[in-house]
């Protein structure tokens, strides 16, 4: 009976912990989509506004937009969120074995909050990535039809590699163009050029994100280890965000602890003799920590947007793209 009874609360806490996670995720996630678009989007000495990318984004999507890669975001945070306090919890009762007053300190939480971080990083990097494509997608213009190539012009490449995705007409005319004047014995020079990666936009350019957004689109165009791109920036970042976090709030937890003993009598010996603290100040000091953190990571986490954000194509070796190849090199 005991036992039925620590599996109903271990549900009922799951049930409870997730649907925190979707509402703290559904409340922030314009908040975050326009923190990315920002991101993304500025450059040295012309760094984007809120008002310009919220009127980019509305007139590109509309108010759907703001949600774009939603529900990549709410399953990736969950994993994640459940790994980094599933972690810090293991660790943090290492640290605490055998001592009596169940106390941690701010250093032994420190340390715990970077292994769990990193963890978090790498279970969550994908569903990131996916939803920072789609972020990104929601206010990118999709080029005019009227320099598009037609869809019978689409190579086989294209067609499976970049679905949906039709040269710019324009732009392959200028390619073409400076090309021209070399000696070529390829007379097909247009096919050729788009059956190789590099040149499947007609420009010579990377493809557009907003081509390249969907999970298989991915996989298929940059490969598998594109859904860890920019792992390294994510784990400072989550190590960062996590070893501050934890720290800071342990710090805070034991401080409010200290004052609310001082007016006990006699003075308790233990923490759990102090008793709960007010729900509100637990909220106000965990946002504070999670401030201080977001403050303290943040850079990094520009570093890894800016890094997902681009589109790197493989090397193509299919026989479509090793012939193409060969026969530029020819020309």
């Amino acid at each position: 009976m005991n036992e039925l009874s620590q599996k109903q609360t271990l549900v009922v806490h799951g049930i409870a912990g997730a649907g925190s996670v979707a509402l703290a995720t559904a409340f922030t996630y314009p908040l975050d989509t326009m923190k990315v678009l920002i991101q993304v989007g500025s450059s040295t000495g012309k760094e984007l506004d809120h008002a310009h990318v919220l009127t980019r984004l509305l007139s590109v999507s509309g108010n759907a937009g703001l949600f774009n890669g939603f529900g990549w975001l709410l399953v990736g945070r969950i994993f994640g969120l459940g790994a980094r306090f599933g972690v810090y919890e293991i660790l943090s009762a290492f640290y605490k074995d055998g001592r009596e007053n169940n106390y941690l300190f701010a250093s032994e939480a420190l340390l715990a909050g970077v292994v769990a971080g990193a963890i978090e990083a790498v279970i969550s990097s994908p569903f990131e990535l996916i939803k920072l494509r789609m972020q990104v997608s929601s206010a990118s213009y999709v080029p005019s039809s009227n320099f598009a190539l037609e869809k019978g012009a689409r190579t086989p490449l294209i067609a499976r590699l970049l679905h949906g995705c039709y040269p710019d007409r324009r732009a392959l005319d200028q390619y073409i163009g400076l090309i021209s004047t070399l000696k070529a014995k390829n007379t097909n020079l247009t096919s050729a050029l788009l059956e190789y990666p590099w040149t499947m936009t007609g420009s010579g350019s990377p493809p557009s994100v907003s081509n390249v957004r969907r999970p298989s689109d991915i996989i298929s165009l940059e490969g598998w280890s594109t859904l860890w791109r920019g792992l390294r920036s994510g784990i400072v970042r989550d190590s960062v965000f996590g070893g501050v976090f934890f720290s800071t709030w342990q710090f805070l937890h034991q401080a409010m602890l200290d004052w609310k003993a001082a007016g006990m009598n006699p003075p308790p010996r233990l923490n759990e003799e102090v008793g709960p603290l007010s729900p509100l100040t637990v909220s106000l000091t965990a946002g504070f920590s999670a401030s201080v953190a977001a403050a303290a990571s943040h850079s990094f986490d520009t570093t890894r947007s800016r890094s997902q954000c681009t589109v790197l194509p493989k090397e193509y070796k299919g026989q479509g793209g090793q012939h193409s190849l060969l026969k530029l090199k020819k020309s």
